[in-house]
């Protein structure tokens, strides 16, 4: 009896670290660099939204990450050349088949960032709060077609 259960207790280990992270094995890393740098943008992005969601937001904390994300926001794009739709992407193939649409959503992206340090450079919440929002939508307006 202990011979079949032991090898049925193994079977879902072995299937779970079989399932484990594709690896960016291409010249540059295109996809795993992409990756990282979106990564990036997000920790720079939600500690915001944090001190909005929370009220507790404080002028200079905020304006220095919003200055991290300004500098962070060009990060990601160079690297969606046309043979980066492999895996591990997370991107679906409308990036590739709706260039123009997605080149919409990134200037999107990158102007409302831009009006997001602007903003956070008044120190006022009243300011910042819708300028957060917009970047918080240009992300979920991009996410929705181009990304899995």
């Amino acid at each position: 009896m202990l011979r079949k259960t032991v090898p049925l207790l193994l079977f879902p280990v072995l299937l779970l670290t079989a399932c484990g992270e594709v690896e960016d094995t291409r010249p540059g890393q295109p996809v795993a660099t992409r990756q990282k740098a979106f990564k990036a943008i997000l920790q720079s992005f939600e500690p915001m939204g944090v001190q909005l969601r929370e009220n507790r937001y404080e002028p200079e904390t905020f304006l220095q990450q919003a200055r991290m994300l300004h500098q962070l926001k060009d990060a990601p794009w160079s690297h969606f050349g046309p043979d980066t739709h492999y895996p591990p992407t997370k991107a679906t193939a409308r990036v590739w088949q709706e260039p123009e649409r997605f080149t919409a959503e990134r200037e999107g992206f990158l102007k409302a960032v831009d009006a997001l340090l602007t903003a956070a450079e008044s120190r006022t919440e009243e300011r910042v709060k819708p300028a957060y929002q917009a970047v918080h939508d240009s992300c979920r307006s991009c996410h929705k077609p181009f990304r899995n």
